[in-house]
């Protein structure tokens, strides 16, 4: 990576791990608070790949009442700086975060735990590029880059479709960017997904949990 990464911001995007709040389509097959469960690890390992980033600053950009250490396993927040999400859809929300912070900065969501080092090499490697774009499997994205933050580009996109990313992604070369891609990341939304995920980090706080919930039902 490169030496020229002192500015870089890297905010996660997460809520409070509240059993019926988080990973509802983890439901029926996993029990509400098995869901939070199995959130809260995935957040957890996402904060760990953050932690061990060079980066200026660390966000969590965090949706909810309260952070307990316990149910979300932050360690303190070792280092996260706690922004606290405003109202609004998702796209008014990260449009309030990008115009929140300053200098080049990162997002990230806490649904894709077996992101690593190496998947935001490419942002650190070349900071000065104006975006960098991280598409998921379903057709929104898990990462975000902007040199220049600014909440206009994500206003107004909609959110939670098969269409997101290409309309993120459209906002951005649309108004002259030059935006570099990452890999095709897969979110954890359903039980299958998260079998797959899990699979791909067998050591992980996610798998760990998802295979405590499920009792042993991996292979």
């Amino acid at each position: 990576m490169s030496a020229d990464t002192a500015g870089i911001t890297v905010a996660v995007v997460a809520k409070e791990c509240l059993p019926g709040k988080v990973k509802t389509r983890l439901t029926p097959a996993l029990t509400p608070e098995g869901a939070a469960r199995v959130a809260a690890a995935s957040l957890a390992d996402t904060l760990a790949t953050v932690r061990a980033l060079p980066a200026a600053r660390r966000v969590l950009f965090f949706d909810g009442s309260s952070l307990p250490e316990g149910a979300l396993d932050l360690d303190g927040t070792g280092g996260f700086d706690v922004v606290h999400q405003t109202s609004g859809g998702l796209d008014e929300r990260l449009g309030a975060l990008f115009d929140a912070v300053d200098g080049p900065t990162l997002l990230v969501g806490m649904d894709t735990p077996q992101f690593g080092r190496a998947d935001v090499a490419p942002v650190f490697d070349d900071p000065s590029r104006d975006a960098w774009f991280g598409p998921a499997e379903d057709g929104g994205f898990w990462s975000l880059y902007l040199r220049e933050p600014d909440g206009a580009y994500l206003r107004g996109v909609p959110m939670s479709r098969e269409d997101t990313g290409a309309v993120q992604r459209a906002r951005l070369t649309d108004a002259g960017f030059d935006v570099g891609t990452l890999g095709v990341l897969l979110d954890v939304d359903t039980v299958p997904d998260a079998e797959r995920v899990a699979a791909l980090v067998p050591d992980s706080r996610f798998a760990a949990a998802l295979h405590a919930e499920t009792v042993g039902s991996l292979r």
